[in-house]
């Protein structure tokens, strides 16, 4: 069960146990409980959110001996409606970031099927009824037209060429944004004179641009090496992602 499944339920029992409990009643000790112990190991003992739990009142602070079940059945009754307020407040953020979560997971699944699969959908490009003309993968600028064409089918709005901020005395252009998702995209082609080092010095310089931009949550580095040319392609994808952890993911695909 999820956390959002398991707020869910101590809130659907507040009605059940609403305008029928006292607060020393079983029923109600059981559902106090599970909800303290949901939110202590969800936000921990310290946190605002169980110590707002923890202060609602569901009984008298003064009781006397005057007091009859009625009077205690309705002051838990405000208790619990002040409980299901918080706890559903709680819920909303928690679905609103839930369905952020998800959606992230979506789109970078979406981007790591578009580079997993490059190289398969270059090969197959060249493989046309009756040998007609296609697209040879022979550059980085064959490299960008083929992947527009995939990320397009993911999104509708790839920019092409986006200027990012001055950096270092200059101003530079990614290869694609995706402002949706607040995504950067490097593209690189290996070839004689861009190996493991100077693959390594390019991104670095990349990245530190890039990173400057008010709207890049995330940098995505595509690197074809159809001809096996890197030498270490799996250390510069751990060096890269180690040391921007959460930011910048790399793929090498050859």
């Amino acid at each position: 069960m999820t956390d959002i499944e398991k707020l869910k339920e101590i809130i659907d029992e507040i009605d059940i146990l609403s305008n029928r409990v006292k607060s020393d009643d079983q029923k109600f000790k059981d559902w106090h409980y599970k909800a303290k112990q949901f939110l202590r190991k969800k936000y921990g003992s310290d946190s605002d959110e169980y110590k707002e739990f923890t202060e609602i009142g569901f009984d008298f602070d003064l009781p006397t001996l005057y007091d009859t079940d009625h009077d205690k059945i309705e002051q838990c009754s405000k208790g619990l409606d002040s409980a299901k307020a918080m706890l559903n407040a709680l819920l909303s953020d928690f679905s609103e970031k839930n369905t952020d979560n998800e959606d992230t997971s979506v789109y970078e699944k979406d981007l790591e099927r578009i580079f997993t699969r490059f190289r398969k959908v270059a090969v197959q490009l060249t493989r046309r009824h009756d040998a007609r003309e296609t697209l040879r993968i022979k550059d980085e600028y064959d490299v960008q037209d083929l992947l527009y064409a995939l990320l397009k089918l993911y999104f509708d709005d790839v920019r092409p060429e986006e200027w990012t901020p001055s950096y270092a005395g200059g101003s530079s252009r990614t290869d694609f944004y995706i402002p949706e998702i607040k995504t950067f995209i490097e593209v690189k082609k290996t070839r004689s004179g861009l190996k493991d080092k100077e693959l390594r010095d390019q991104l670095i310089i990349d990245i530190e641009q890039y990173q400057v931009h008010p709207g890049c949550d995330k940098i995505y580095c595509f690197v074809y090496d159809p001809d096996t040319i890197l030498r270490n392609p799996s250390g510069i994808k751990k060096d890269f992602e180690e040391k921007h952890k959460g930011i910048v993911r790399v793929f090498i695909e050859s």
